[in-house]
């Protein structure tokens, strides 16, 4: 049955390097299979790393092709010695470029979490302006055209999910676990508040986002600044410490020179 499978494979991996299968068409005719393989937060990973301009469907499915391919190349190489140990080798071995992709999309997210929490305050100061003239979903649609491209895929995840008549705070907080960064959990309560449309506690609860993006925006220049000195104290360390090796190395070449004269 193993051995039935595998030339199956290798074959359809053959065919497929050759242009007798498409093999773009057979992932897209057999998504609904392999997308129980995807990851659920594969798409909003692509679309935070690439935007708008990658498909994750093919993205995935190349994933997909290029694992078969490394399990064929596999089993090729173990052909004269067709074992369960080896196919297990292949299989794990498959399985590691499979999963690759992913670990590289969640680094790249995790990478730039960082950056994420120094934007997230300004994103919010424009957001904050608008709400004060729109709805709270409004005013989110509305921002998410200059918003930064790092924020868009889950800004129009929240507002796809309101469109679709989700009125509880379950949008709002999926957002703030999607950028677990400073205050992003408190900053989305208060706009899902906001939201709730009450009228006469629309101003006190306008001045209390005010002040909490002040403060964050405060903090994200605070460390700003403070990267940006540490920054600058450690190329002065590097510099004392160039300058410091070449005096005692000019020392040790003098001192050389006087004890060849003697």
């Amino acid at each position: 049955m193993w051995e039935i499978l595998i030339i199956i494979v290798i074959v359809f991996v053959i065919f497929s390097v050759n242009g007798f299968i498409d093999s773009k068409q057979f992932f897209q005719d057999n998504t609904v299979y392999f997308k129980t393989l995807k990851e659920s937060d594969y798409d909003f990973l692509v679309r935070a790393k690439y935007g708008e301009k990658v498909d994750p469907d093919l993205l995935f499915n190349k994933r997909l092709k290029n694992s078969v391919i490394i399990f064929a190349i596999m089993m090729l190489f173990f052909i004269t010695n067709i074992n369960f140990l080896n196919i297990l080798i292949s299989i794990i071995v498959a399985a590691f470029v499979f999963k690759s992709g992913y670990r590289n999309l969640k680094n790249y997210y995790k990478k730039h979490l960082h950056d994420i929490d120094l934007l997230l305050p300004y994103y919010l100061k424009s957001l904050e302006v608008l709400i004060q003239y729109y709805t709270v979903p409004v005013a989110i649609q509305k921002s998410i055209d200059d918003a930064p491209a790092i924020f868009k895929p889950g800004l129009n995840e929240l507002m796809q999910k309101i469109n679709e008549g989700d009125s509880s705070i379950d949008p709002y907080m999926e957002f703030a676990k999607a950028y677990p960064v400073r205050d992003s959990m408190r900053m989305m309560r208060l706009l899902y508040r906001l939201g709730l449309g009450l009228q006469e506690n629309k101003e006190e609860q306008l001045l209390l986002l005010s002040k909490t993006v002040s403060n964050l925006q405060n903090k994200a220049r605070e460390q700003k600044y403070k990267e940006r000195l540490e920054k600058m104290q450690s190329k002065t360390m590097i510099m004392l410490g160039v300058t410091g090796a070449g005096v005692i190395v000019l020392l040790l070449v003098a001192m050389l020179q006087m004890m060849s004269s003697i």
